[in-house]
């Protein structure tokens, strides 16, 4: 901006003054700029729709999320239930798989989406912080993602169900409700144990009904002077008249000890489809018909017993035998 006064008769001089003028950046800012060559944001340019270089991203990424999303909702997960039910996973089991599988879709549908729409610069510095927030909560909630590994692994390896009972540590119960941190468990006294997964799949489970048949195993103790071979056709007679009892595999009973006052005759009896109150019953049942067909046979289910020798000395007496020392004869 330059102002003119007259230097002399006919001239002017030529006082110019200049004044900054801001420069004004009006570029877009780089997650805008990001999809600005995408061949939406080129269409739309060329139309003439103003914010191209905005609105074209955004379509991009939304057309290519849920393009991804529903072509994995049409294919890969009836795929992964496919494969769930090849494998004969229970209901409850697979829930929480089929919720992780879509999860993982929508996770990836998601970063697919960002670098279509040229968005890799945000995506880079979003994984960046994610990576570094994932350290910080993997270390603040290492139980928590043990134990959900775990109940993966027992929604894998299936080595016990909803319904069955089994035997872990000190503990025994029958399984309700199986999730990804816990399973519960209702004792037999009607407590409900909340058990860590990780806690189930560190040490050894035993599941009695996890096959259709189960080994029972009772141990008889007779006397001495019993006839052993009575004894044994017995056992072997109450089973086979027992209807809960299996024919195959056969009955069998096996002398295993000579006790202090017995003799031990362990028999070994199967029963089919087993669950808690069926065999408990079936046992009870054949042990108490075991025990009252001795009774009749004169069979002696023998009590523990001890025979105990010496003398006692008493106030200058000794007490030994049938005899005191001072002649009076013992009652």
């Amino acid at each position: 901006m330059g102002v003119g006064f007259p230097a002399s008769a006919g001239s002017f001089q030529d006082y110019s003054v200049h004044w900054p003028v801001p420069s004004v950046d009006w570029s877009l800012p780089p997650l805008a700029q990001a999809g600005s060559d995408a061949p939406i944001a080129n269409f739309l340019r060329d139309w003439g729709v103003p914010y191209a270089d905005v609105i074209g991203p955004a379509l991009t990424f939304i057309l290519v999320f849920l393009g991804i999303y529903l072509v994995a909702r049409v294919t890969l997960i009836p795929l992964v239930g496919r494969i769930l039910d090849a494998r004969g996973l229970d209901p409850h089991a697979r829930i929480p798989l089929e919720k992780l599988t879509k999860g993982l879709v929508v996770f990836v549908a998601i970063g697919v989406a960002f670098g279509t729409a040229g968005y890799g610069s945000f995506l880079t510095s979003l994984a960046t912080i994610a990576a570094a927030a994932t350290l910080a909560i993997g270390f603040a909630m290492q139980d928590v993602i043990q134990n959900f590994v775990a109940g993966i692994f027992i929604f894998t390896d299936r080595p016990f169900r909803i319904g069955d009972w089994i035997e872990w540590d000190s503990y025994v119960g029958e399984v309700e409700d199986i999730s990804l941190r816990v399973t519960r468990v209702r004792t037999f006294d009607n407590e409900l144990l909340t058990v860590p997964n990780s806690q189930l799949t560190s040490g050894v489970i035993k599941n009695p009904v996890a096959k259709d048949k189960l080994r029972q195993k009772f141990v008889f103790g007779i006397s001495y002077d019993d006839d052993i071979d009575e004894a044994i056709d017995i056992i072997l007679d109450v089973a086979r008249e027992n209807e809960e009892i299996l024919d195959d595999p056969e009955p069998s009973v096996r002398l295993v000890e000579l006790g202090d006052s017995s003799v031990g005759l362990q028999a070994r009896i199967w029963i089919d489809d087993p669950r808690r109150s069926d065999f408990i019953r079936t046992r009870a049942e054949y042990v108490q018909a075991v025990k009252e067909r001795f009774d009749e046979a004169d069979v002696t289910i023998p009590y523990p017993n001890r025979t105990i020798g010496g003398g006692l000395a008493l106030d200058g007496a000794t007490i030994a035998g049938a005899q005191v020392a001072e002649g009076q004869p013992s009652e």
